[in-house]
Order: structure tokens, then C-alpha cells, then sequence
């Protein structure tokens, strides 16, 4: 069955180039102009992905990036004519998936748009896993997580990345794998980008985020989740 694609581009031109040249790439595809526009397609047909850019009129591709994320888990790439650290950091705390800078190739784009595909589909293949103790229930099949009784909103890359931690709690997982497993290969260069999300986590889930319980550090290296029920006996493992 052909993925749905939906293009959020408000260059008519490059719009009707993206439109075409996917389509011919053997995806559906739809189309939108603006903000408004592309969160009313979106509910209405459930693409598959979301091509968004950000500077639009109306609604500009950061406050669509957000209501999306208030309704839906759809992947979505981000087309940028700015990429400085600060803005992908921000599209990523929003929910973004991935960015494309502008101006781009058709096949570094595509690339981008498979790659994403592919892993919204492992994570959807994945065996369903629960993690909890006494403080935390961290379900991955359904993308809950609950402190205390009381849910957490963590953002999609949020989730992903907390994620890779607990499918394989209690092991240190280098810093360029974890980049790997949730932003793509692109990005196995950004530990800041990392490191600010996993301070996120943390603001989130420990009783005190500068004395980690959870998501522990092992310096230079990477990070691990400890479960509540801990072998101490282990070494070299610092917070």
C-alpha cells in the first residue's frame, strides 16, 4: 500500500515540484499552502508523513509543528532555509522529526523522507515492552509515560529517546547511537542537542534532575536507564 505524503509548502512552485516528484517516487500525495490548510488535511486523511516548511503565512510551520503534535504522532520533516543549532533545536522540541535545509536536493529529501518511514515503522513493530516500579510506568507500545500516577507530556523525540534507554536499561548506550536511533544519521555529531534532551528527560522524570536516578551518565561515553532495582556492584559507571 503507497504511503501518504502531505507537502505543507507555501511556494506554489516548489509545492507542485514536491507534489510531482514524489509522486512519481510512488507515493501519494497531498498538498497545502498554509497552516490552517495542512492541520485541516491532516485530521481529515491521516498522511503517513508531513512535509512542513517553516516560513509560511498565517500560521508559520512552528505553530503548525505544535497543534499537529496535539492531535497526531505523524512523522514530520521540516524544510528550513535557517538551521542553526537553536532553530533545529527548536523544531525538534516541538515535535519535528527531521530537517531538510534550504535549498535542498530532491534526493537528499527523499532520503530524509524514507529514513523517517522507516523508523516510525520499526517503532511500530516493535514487541510491546512496559516499564514500572513505584514512581514510574513507562508504556512504549502506546507511548505513556506516568510519574506518580500523573502523566508526562514528553514530546515525540522526547519519547523515542527515553525509548532507546529503557528497551535496553541497564546498558550504556554511546552517545552516536542513541543520535542514531533517534534523530538519523545525519545528526551523529549533535552530543549538545543530546545532552540538552536528556536534561529535559530528566527535568521530567527524577525527583532532583542534578542527582539523576533514572537516566544515569557515564562520562564521554553515553547514558543508561537504571531501573529501580539496582545491581550496585558494578563499576566505572558515574552519574
Amino acid at each position: 500500500m503507497k504511503e501518504t505524503l502531505l507537502v505543507v509548502e507555501d511556494d506554489r512552485e516548489l509545492n507542485k515540484l514536491l507534489v510531482t516528484t514524489l509522486e512519481r517516487r510512488g507515493y501519494k500525495v497531498l498538498s497545502a499552502t498554509h497552516g490552517k490548510e495542512a492541520l485541516q488535511t491532516a485530521y481529515q486523511s491521516h498522511p503517513d508523513l508531513i512535509i512542513l516548511d517553516i516560513m509560511m503565512p498565517d500560521i508559520d510551520g512552528w505553530q503548525t509543528c505544535k497543534r499537529l503534535r496535539e492531535m497526531s504522532d505523524v512523522p514530520i520533516v521540516m524544510l528550513t532555509a535557517k538551521a542553526e543549532e537553536s532553530d533545529v533545536i527548536q523544531g525538534f522540541s516541538l515535535g519535528a522529526d527531521d530537517y531538510v535545509k534550504k535549498p535542498f536536493s530532491l534526493k537528499e529529501l527523499e532520503m530524509r523522507i524514507r529514513a523517517v518511514l522507516k523508523r516510525a515503522q520499526r517503532e511500530k513493530d516493535e514487541v510491546t515492552a512496559v516499564y514500572e516500579d513505584e514512581t514510574l510506568r513507562i508504556d512504549l507500545e502506546r507511548k505513556h509515560a506516568f510519574r506518580r500516577g500523573e502523566m508526562l507530556h514528553l514530546t515525540p523525540t522526547e519519547f523515542r529517546l527515553l525509548g532507546s534507554l529503557v528497551q535496553r536499561k541497564g546498558c550504556v548506550i554511546p552517545h552516536r547511537e542513541l543520535l542514531a536511533e533517534v534523530w538519523g544519521e545525519g545528526y551523529l555529531d549533535a552530543t549538545a542537542c543530546l545532552s540538552l534532551y536528556i536534561r529535559y528527560l530528566r527535568e521530567k522524570l527524577e525527583d532532583d534532575p542534578g542527582e539523576p536516578q533514572y537516566i544515569r551518565t557515564k562520562w564521554g561515553i553515553g547514558y543508561w536507564f537504571e531501573p529501580a532495582v539496582v545491581d550496585r556492584t558494578r563499576t566505572g559507571l558515574q552519574r
